[in-house]
């Protein structure tokens, strides 16, 4: 088709908006990567724009990567990632698939308690009360089970569930398929894009949560990176990861671009998992959003 010049107009604003647009949520991003890779006395000397790292070193990788604590805080985060989202994929799609099934009793009045959730709940103190009752304080238990389920992950994973055409289920059970048999051998082959973006939502929320390992934990070896990371920017504290490397008065300058390259080595890994999930994610997004 012949587009007209209005049309052509407006994708070229539009392409050039959207391109600004782009550039402005990126520059943080590559700004924290310069940030990093920059002479410690050099970047606190610039101003401006950091269009590219003031000073090339590596020397704030060096000390990251030497510090004993990131590591235990890495393998912290994977564990918690890991187990995490395999348990908060596997309740949500049991639970997904009962409130997705018609002839389930009760089905409205539970999935009502499931939404009401999502607008109240009990707050921080009832929940650290119920976390210490069950004796989960300084555990790993404290970062996986109070956050199992996402209402909004449920919902988007019930509404893929229902578009999924009932003569499946019908002719699975005329052959002598139970509930089982139907959920793992059709319902979920036929649900891996929705499965592929609530996974992606579990792990990303889990990798970035710091506040429940804040209140629950006092060990630091089970902390996750993700508190270290905050004990760094918020709280100042370099002081661990230098481990006496540097004088007390080089501190301040080398801290600022240790906390940039903790920042890059703790968000990196996340981000690289993206590009693998991301066919499923608007695909199951989009049709678990519109079908019903």
């Amino acid at each position: 088709m012949r587009r007209s010049l209005g049309e052509n107009v407006f994708n070229v604003f539009n392409l050039l908006f959207l391109t600004g647009f782009m550039l402005i949520t990126l520059y943080p991003f590559l700004y924290v990567v310069f940030a990093s890779f920059s002479n410690a006395g050099l970047l606190l000397k610039h101003r401006g724009l950091l269009l590219r790292p003031a000073g090339w070193e590596i020397q704030a990788y060096r000390m990251v990567f030497k510090n004993p604590i990131l590591f235990s805080s890495y393998l912290n985060t994977i564990i918690y990632v890991v187990s995490g989202t395999t348990l908060s994929i596997f309740l949500t799609i049991c639970g997904a698939y009962s409130l997705s099934r018609k002839n389930v009793l009760f089905r409205m009045p539970i999935t009502f308690f499931f939404v009401f959730t999502m607008w109240f709940s009990g707050g921080m103190i009832p929940l650290f009360l119920l976390v210490r009752n069950l004796h989960l304080l300084n555990t790993r238990w404290a970062l996986i089970l109070p956050s199992a389920v996402s209402t909004y992950n449920m919902i988007i994973t019930i509404t893929y569930f229902k578009s999924i055409p009932d003569s499946l289920e019908e002719s699975a059970r005329i052959d002598g398929a139970n509930d089982y048999t139907i959920m793992f051998r059709i319902i979920v082959p036929l649900a891996v894009p929705v499965i592929a973006v609530i996974t992606l939502f579990y792990s990303v929320g889990i990798w970035n949560a710091w506040f429940h390992a804040m209140i629950f934990l006092n060990r630091r070896t089970l902390y996750p990176v993700q508190l270290i990371l905050r004990e760094i920017l918020i709280l100042n504290d370099t002081a661990g990861i230098m481990g006496g490397v540097v004088s007390q008065g080089d501190q301040i300058i080398v801290g600022e671009t240790i906390k940039y390259a903790t920042a890059v080595v703790a968000t990196l890994p996340i981000l690289l998992v993206y590009p693998f999930v991301q066919r499923y994610f608007v695909q199951g997004i989009m049709i678990g959003a519109i079908k019903g």
